[in-house]
């Protein structure tokens, strides 16, 4: 047992986990935090090897079924239509994300109200926007302020990136059809910021960038956060939420890659695992799940099906040329419209397409004859003439799609696996069909010779939501607005577990935002908690 006993206890050191750890320290409390995977350097990257698009397919693949390394832990997808993406790592899944930065619409916060569907987030686009610019200004987000999508005021620290070739030819495109667009926000630096260089525009963002300039977590939180007195242990696999006489948290257990257990005691608890890590942990944490008198705990995933379309063009587009994340944003179809046949929207941007092996993967649906034999030719000389639009929905909450524990697929220490029950809606179904067809009407708007369409739902971004939503009545929530659970009054979630509606934009954005309004309450409450026995 650790001697030591911080303030709070942070679990997991991905984005939430960064943030919270970064303004609790800031504000003079204790911090530990409890990672189950290690640091990643750029330098590790598979972008540094010219044999990349291969090991993207293995030792770096998005699914940790695939990849297999000691930090991950398996999931049971047998009854999921969608294959999760995440990643263990200081930084967690960020050292994989494309670093697309919007923010939810007025409209996500009051969808039952409006739409009469799913619930009303429990706070206000006001409150939230003040911690939306506190994160953006901690990181150093690049973008152009003043779209007519959002509230008046909206503004970013740093400069936009260039559109480039692509992005003005998917513009000329969305102007022809009379669509809103606007140039893409991203959690990269078009100048260098603290400890982030200027974008090289590799492009190859989502398998880390060999460069240090994204704002993953461990670059735009943990370098600072190290120096300020945070206390990070890697290689932590934790067990259970430990929980005192008076159903207090106390601290909690984990264990380390020989399997030795280890406790760590803390005045509390912030449990940043994702969507599906922290429902696993608190259903693993008690025979009934703690904090789940709601029976809520691990119900209503999120996970934000995808669509893609490739185009082909006649003029050179560079896709080769990062950044991944999108060059521009089309916000056209984000609300429920009367004309159409399901309730709330899409988003969709443009993206470049690096590595000539991942545009023949994405094409695999082709007729033999269209992919291979002489046909390849012409795919890969297409390579630098093409991008993609890509886009996600408004995936909404449905109880059925859950994350609970199978007893017979477990971790290496013996922790029960998270079984992922996960079915596309038909709302879903509607949605993505139509956001395919837009995005090909689009490209054929923009000059596009040739298009191609992924099969529906095939790509998942690594969106995990849901699974501990807030509100303010401890019945129908697991964790109050701020983030504070309703069962256990020194245990807190801040990641996107507590999404009320997933909204049809990335979500990371809004998943730091939260973070940093968690830890602010919890400093601004520290005098007010009692002290753990």
């Amino acid at each position: 047992m650790s001697t030591d006993i911080p303030d709070v206890l942070v679990v997991g050191a991905g984005p939430s986990g960064g943030m919270v750890s970064a303004v609790l320290r800031a504000g003079g409390l204790s911090v530990t935090c409890l990672e189950q995977g290690d640091w990643v350097t750029a330098s590790d990257f598979p972008a540094n090897h010219p044999e990349w698009e291969l090991l993207v397919q293995h030792q770096w693949a998005h699914d940790p079924n695939v990849r297999k390394l000691p930090a991950d832990y398996p999931t049971e997808l047998s009854g999921s239509d969608i294959t999760p993406v995440m990643y263990n790592a200081v930084g967690g899944s960020s050292l994989f994300f494309g670093a697309q930065w919007p923010r939810l619409l007025p409209s996500d916060l009051k969808v039952a109200s409006t739409d009469g569907v799913a619930a009303d987030w429990p706070l206000t686009y006001p409150e939230l926007t003040r911690h939306y610019d506190a994160a953006d200004r901690m990181i150093g987000v690049a973008g152009l302020g003043g779209n007519p999508a959002y509230p008046e005021g909206l503004d970013y620290p740093l400069p936009p990136h260039p559109l480039g070739p692509l992005g003005r030819t998917a513009a000329t495109g969305l102007n022809e059809l009379g669509w809103h667009w606007w140039p893409g926000t991203m959690a990269i630096p078009s100048v260098r910021f603290r400890e982030l260089a200027q974008c090289e525009r590799w492009g190859t963002c989502e398998w880390g960038c060999p460069r240090g300039s994204k704002a993953s977590a461990d670059l735009a939180f943990w370098v600072h956060s190290l120096r300020s007195g945070v206390q990070l242990i890697t290689g932590a696999r934790v067990r259970e939420v430990l929980v005192d006489a008076r159903g207090r948290a106390r601290g909690a257990v984990w264990l380390d890659r020989d399997g030795t257990e280890h406790e760590q005691l803390a005045q509390a608890v912030v449990l940043c695992g994702n969507g599906i890590g922290t429902a696993r942990l608190l259903l693993n944490s008690a025979p009934d799940g703690l904090a789940n008198s709601s029976g809520l705990v691990g119900k209503n995933l999120m996970l934000h099906p995808n669509a893609a379309v490739l185009g082909v063009y006649d003029s050179e587009m560079r896709s080769h040329r990062g950044p991944l994340g999108e060059t521009l944003v089309s916000l056209e179809f984000y609300d429920t419209r009367p004309e159409h046949d399901f309730v709330r929207g899409v988003k969709f941007g443009a993206h470049p397409f690096p590595g000539v092996l991942n545009q023949i993967e994405f094409q695999r649906g082709l007729e033999f004859r269209d992919l291979w034999g002489s046909a390849i030719h012409d795919v890969v000389a297409a390579h630098s003439r093409s991008f993609f639009f890509s886009g996600q929905i408004d995936d909404l909450p449905e109880e059925t799609n859950a994350v609970t524990l199978d007893h017979t697929l477990t971790d290496a220490h013996g922790i029960p696996a998270p079984r992922i029950s996960y079915r596309i809606s038909e709302n879903s179904r509607k949605q993505l069909a139509f956001l395919a067809d837009r995005m090909d009407e689009a490209h054929h708007a923009a000059g596009a010779v040739r298009t191609v369409r992924l099969p529906l739902a095939t790509d998942q971004p690594g969106h995990l939501l849901g699974t501990a939503r807030m509100g303010r009545d401890p019945g129908s929530s697991v964790v109050d607005p701020y983030g504070r659970a309703h069962d256990v009054p020194n245990l807190y979630v801040a990641d996107g577990s507590v999404f009320v509606t997933g909204g049809a934009v990335n979500p990371t954005a809004t998943i730091v935002a939260l973070a940093h309004r968690v830890a602010r309450q919890i400093v601004a409450t520290a005098g007010d908690q009692q002290v753990v026995a």
